[in-house]
């Protein structure tokens, strides 16, 4: 029978509690400090290379001139293979996935390269890299819960549970998501639904969110207008989300492929730089493949991007992030699944207009992007609250939103048991998992 002491302490009474929630008390403060630190250094690089300084990153890539682009994102190239070179070299230990350590490392990460990784990832979005920024505040609030684990002896399951909501807490501070955050460290870090595991998320979440408001603005990530429901919507819900849960689908067996070719050796300096050269080439008509995809799922959510041009980024945006992964750069992929689902809305909104007008593109990308990012993180709950967090809004895409994350989830767990978190995972190690999951759920 498993030792009292090394489960989760359900009340405050319970053996261990006062230094299994001291640590989450402590890793909710850590998180939200260095998911502050980490966006604000992304702010200084990204108005530092892309002036001017008042311009989002796609307003001034629109501006450069076309050497500017090459020359920039040749440079992230160069600083991600000499930033590989080191990282690999910096220390020993397991991986720094958070995702394989949870599952089978409990929780533990080497600490100096995990925090090298998260900062190199923050430079090189901020210089074009078209991968996601949550990536880094997700990594230092892992390394923080961890290094606490170890100072407070914590068991193997409380370690594990304190990992998942720093990097949790971490995504929950960066883009102001206090709920949202703490159940995606659940039920997509943790894969398990309990009331002794989301107290403590809900706490180191709520926690790190507030502490972030020190220099992170406090309102919604995207500026959505206000809409009103119809049935055109929620009808359009039923036929796009098994659409959306198939190109979830295929963008993960594109990050697993991605993943499986990344450089060895010394083509882990040369490759980045030709894959950032090449998208720097690309971005000179495309400037909306640079960074993570926000400025342009803003601009789906508004209304403002035509078919044509929704068409085209739907097929190379995707690519470019999965060459960025592939070249070896680290980085999120939770706003690029968001931006794939919010052209993948927008741009099937346009055509459904011509069969039933009266809706605007815009609620398409939004009811999209959510049904997208439930299906490749499988997290259908989590995803649903983030869109409402990220947006600030609810009862006008409440039901079509439902709607098509049931729907395009269903059909990527019926196609690929994988989301884009454990795509690195092999069929032995997702055997594994499965293992290790099922005691957890009782």
């Amino acid at each position: 029978m498993e030792n009292a002491r090394s489960l989760i302490p359900v009340t405050l009474t319970s053996p261990g509690a006062a230094r299994f929630w001291t640590a989450i008390i402590i890793t909710g403060i850590g998180a939200g400090i260095s998911a502050a630190v980490l966006t604000s250094l992304l702010a200084v690089v990204q108005h530092f290379i892309w002036p001017p300084s008042h311009a989002d990153i796609l307003e001034a890539a629109t501006q450069a001139s076309a050497w500017h682009h090459i020359l920039v994102l040749l440079g992230a190239g160069f600083l991600t293979g000499l930033g590989q070179i080191i990282l690999v070299n910096l220390t020993s230990g397991n991986s720094i996935d958070i995702t394989t350590a949870l599952w089978f490392s409990a929780g533990r990460l080497p600490a100096l390269r995990t925090l090298g990784s998260a900062v190199l990832s923050i430079i090189i979005v901020g210089m074009g890299a078209s991968l996601g920024r949550e990536g880094a505040p997700k990594q230092a609030g892992a390394v923080i819960a961890n290094q606490l684990a170890d100072r407070a002896a914590l068991s193997d399951e409380q370690r594990r549970l304190l990992v998942a909501c720093g990097a949790g807490a971490g995504m929950a501070a960066a883009y102001d998501v206090p709920l949202g955050g703490a159940l995606f460290a659940i039920e997509v870090l943790r894969g398990v639904f309990a009331l002794r595991l989301l107290l403590p998320a809900l706490t180191v979440s709520l926690i790190a969110t507030i502490v972030s408001w020190i220099a992170l603005p406090n309102r919604p990530t995207y500026h959505v207008p206000p809409h009103s429901g119809s049935a055109s919507i929620i009808c359009w819900a039923f036929v796009a989300g098994p659409i959306a849960g198939v190109l979830s689908v295929l963008f993960v067996k594109m990050v697993a492929v991605a993943d499986r070719s990344r450089p060895k050796g010394w083509l882990r300096l040369i490759a980045p730089a030709m894959v950032f050269g090449l998208l720097g080439l690309i971005s000179i008509p495309y400037p909306q493949l640079l960074g993570n995809g926000k400025d342009i799922s803003q601009l789906t959510f508004n209304g403002e991007a035509g078919p044509a041009l929704l068409l085209v980024l739907l097929l190379l945006k995707p690519i470019a992030t999965v060459m960025c992964l592939g070249s070896g750069a680290p980085g999120g992929l939770f706003t690029p699944s968001l931006t794939l689902g919010a052209l993948f809305g927008g741009l099937l909104g346009h055509a459904w207009i011509w069969l039933w007008p009266g809706v605007p593109s815009g609620l398409f990308a939004v009811v999209g992007a959510g049904a997208v990012l439930a299906a490749t993180t499988q997290g259908p709950i989590s995803a649903l609250v983030l869109m409402i967090e990220l947006t600030g809004h609810d009862r006008a895409f409440i039901i079509p939103l439902v709607v098509a994350v049931v729907l395009a989830t269903l059909v990527a767990r019926t196609l690929e048991i994988r989301s884009i978190y454990d795509a690195r995972l092999s069929d032995e190690q997702l055997a594994e998992r499965q293992k290790l999951r099922a005691p957890a759920s009782h």
